[in-house]
C-alpha cells in the first residue's frame, strides 16, 4: 500500500478515536459555519479528520481505500495527496458557500475528499464500474443529481454539499493535469459536468 495513503488513513483513525473519546475536541475541531466565519478557518481543514462514529469512520476509509489505488496509478503519489486534500477544500468551501448564513450548521468527515478521490478515478479508468455493475460515468451522474436534490430538500443529515463539492475538486484537479480527457473520454467528462452546470444555474437563480 502507497506510503501517502497509509498516512492519510492512519490520520483519519488517530485523529477520529481522539476525538470519540474527548467531545471538546470534536468540537474544537469540528466545521462550524459561525465559528469559521468568526475566524477558525483551520476548521476547514480539521474537520475532514473528524467523524461521528465508528462506522462513519470505517465507511469513508475503505472507501478511499478501495479506489485510491486507481487514481494513485494514474497520477502518482503526490498528485493523489494533491487531489484529496484539494478535494477536501472544495467539499468545504461549496460548504461554506451554501451555509454562509446557517452560523450553528456542523459538519464532520472525509466524505468530500473521498468524493474527489471517487470522481477522479471514473475519469481515470473509463471501465471502472461501480458495484460490478454500474457504469462508472452513470453512476457519477445519478448520484450528483440526487446530492442536488438532498441539498434542496434538506431532509436528512447527510453532507451532500461536500459530497457535491468534493466531486468538483476531484474532476477539476484531474482534468487540470490530463486535459486530454476532454476529448479522449468526452462521454464520462460531459456525465459528470451537466450536473455542475445545473447546480450553477440553480444557484444563480436562488432555487437552491
Amino acid at each position: 500500500m502507497n506510503i501517502v495513503l497509509i498516512v492519510i488513513l492512519a490520520a483519519n483513525a488517530l485523529i477520529s478515536y481522539k476525538a470519540f473519546n474527548d467531545n471538546s475536541f470534536f468540537r474544537k475541531y469540528e466545521f462550524h459555519i459561525g465559528s469559521i466565519r468568526s475566524g477558525e478557518q483551520y476548521r476547514m481543514f480539521s474537520s475532514a479528520f473528524l467523524h461521528v462514529d465508528l462506522m462513519h469512520l470505517v465507511f469513508n476509509m475503505f472507501t478511499l481505500y478501495m479506489f485510491a489505488p486507481y487514481v494513485i496509478d494514474s497520477v502518482g503519489a503526490l498528485y493523489f495527496a494533491y487531489l484529496y486534500f484539494g478535494s477536501l477544500i472544495a467539499g468545504n468551501l461549496l460548504t461554506l458557500f451554501f451555509h454562509k448564513d446557517d452560523y450553528y450548521y456542523r459538519a464532520v468527515g472525509a466524505s468530500g475528499a473521498v468524493m474527489g478521490i471517487i470522481y477522479s478515478a471514473i475519469l481515470l479508468e473509463p471501465n471502472l464500474y461501480m458495484y460490478g455493475v454500474i457504469p462508472g460515468y452513470i453512476f457519477g451522474f445519478v448520484y450528483l443529481l440526487f446530492s442536488i436534490y438532498g441539498m434542496k430538500a434538506k431532509s436528512d443529515n447527510i453532507g451532500h454539499v461536500a459530497h457535491f463539492g468534493g466531486a468538483i475538486g476531484g474532476f477539476v484537479i484531474t482534468l487540470a493535469k490530463y486535459p486530454f480527457l476532454s476529448y479522449e473520454e468526452p462521454k464520462t467528462v460531459i456525465a459528470l459536468l451537466v450536473p455542475i452546470v445545473i447546480l450553477i444555474i440553480m444557484a444563480k437563480m436562488k432555487k437552491i
